[in-house]
């Protein structure tokens, strides 16, 4: 892969509980192109149909080691990586680590002792800290020589000021770490360059950015860094998702222990993979798949319960900005779903939020109208490009 002679590729790796996603850029040019050379995802690692998907392929079912799912899969990966390359070698690689503690709070690469470090981390974000370290670790033995960047989820909302950042526990709790981190921050990193390229100042003033994936989370914005987020010691807090509940009474975490005697672990699975659309619907995680099963009572109060999720923390930050001049959606739920949009803007009229029907259905760049107070905006999300930049900013010191 680090081979002296060839066209030199950055290889993105953004690794989860169950799927890796990558990302090859072209790093001769400087700035690097937003579009990857080549892109692709291993899907459903832990489940019992994995699929390889790329760009310019069908998907692939995959056959991995029961054993060993995740390992066989990085493995695979790498093949498939290495059979694409041809004249093309990797220079560099950059992961997506979603926490960086209190001590990371830029890009940095990678050796023993940060990784070590990084593991130290990983009770703060145990769906996704592990998954990644993995993949560093793994290419440390192999190919040590080749750098790899650790790109950190947590540090675009180091600009929030400390009472954002605190939480209403004994001090000594502070001391300890425990305060709001914030998450999605490459995502929120890359929105806020291009919602500034693409708006100028109109984007500068109070902004408020929905990343709606299978993870959610909202940003506030004032100048384009963050300054509120829903998202805060954990990827529990804030918006409800697929799997995850959201902000949470921590009085019904206690019932479930003391009175329904469930375990540490037990409530660990409920709260992160059995609850949200999931667990209100019975039904799906997806969106797509409850508005098509709407006629169930379960579906329609799942997806009520999302909606007004979203609205009462868009409030909640709009409060905490004084008001709202941009609204901008992002993210798998957020770029491509419009009756999702719709029900929150429909709910944000109070705001002073007017959807322009014809333009939200068609995914345009803006969807308010034009008699709005607000401007709504659709803005594709390149966390993948954000980490990218990072590495050959690092590399090329």
């Amino acid at each position: 892969m680090t081979d002296a002679a060839g066209h030199p590729l950055i290889l993105v790796l953004n690794c989860g509980s169950s799927s890796i996603k990558f990302a090859l850029f072209d790093a001769s040019h400087a700035p690097l192109s937003r579009t990857p050379h080549w892109s692709g995802a291993i899907e459903g690692i832990t489940g019992a149909t994995p699929v390889f998907s790329a760009i310019d392929a069908a998907v692939e079912p995959l056959t991995l080691d029961a054993g060993q799912p995740y390992h066989s899969a990085l493995t695979l990966l790498r093949q498939r990586i290495v059979d694409r390359l041809e004249d093309s070698r990797i220079v560099a690689v950059a992961h997506r680590v979603v926490h960086g503690g209190s001590k990371y709070f830029e890009p940095t690469r990678v050796d023993a002792e940060v990784l070590a470090d990084l593991k130290s981390y990983v009770p703060l974000a145990p769906l996704h800290q592990p998954f990644a370290l993995e993949a560093i670790a793994a290419l440390l033995d192999e190919q040590p020589q080749l750098p790899q960047v650790a790109c950190f989820d947590t540090a675009f909302h180091q600009s929030m000021p400390t009472v954002e950042k605190m939480l209403p526990l004994p001090r000594s709790a502070w001391q300890q770490g425990l305060r709001r981190y914030g998450f999605h921050g490459l995502s929120y990193a890359y929105m806020a360059r291009a919602l500034g390229e693409r708006y100028g100042m109109a984007a500068r003033g109070r902004t408020i950015v929905a990343h709606l994936g299978s993870g959610a989370s909202l940003c506030a914005m004032q100048d384009l860094r963050s300054v509120a987020t829903t998202m805060g010691f954990s990827a529990l807090d804030g918006l409800m998702m697929g799997t995850r509940c959201g902000a949470l009474d921590p009085g019904a975490v206690i019932y479930l222990m003391e009175i329904r005697k469930l375990s540490l672990e037990q409530v660990a699975r409920m709260l992160y993979h059995e609850s949200g659309l999931l667990g209100v619907s019975g039904i799906s995680s997806d969106p797509r798949v409850l508005l098509q099963h709407e006629a169930d009572a379960r579906a329609r109060e799942a997806l009520d319960l999302y909606v007004r999720s979203a609205v009462r923390e868009v409030g909640a930050l709009a409060a905490a900005l004084n008001g709202l001049d941009m609204l901008a959606f992002t993210a798998g739920v957020g770029e491509h779903n419009a009756a999702i949009r719709e029900r929150i803007c429909a709910g944000l009229g109070f705001l002073g939020v007017e959807l322009d029907p014809s333009a939200n259905a068609a995914h345009a760049p803006v969807i308010s109208s034009a008699s709005s107070k607000v401007r709504v905006v659709v803005e594709p999300t390149n966390e993948e490009w954000v980490a990218a930049s990072a590495a050959a900013t690092i590399i090329r010191c």
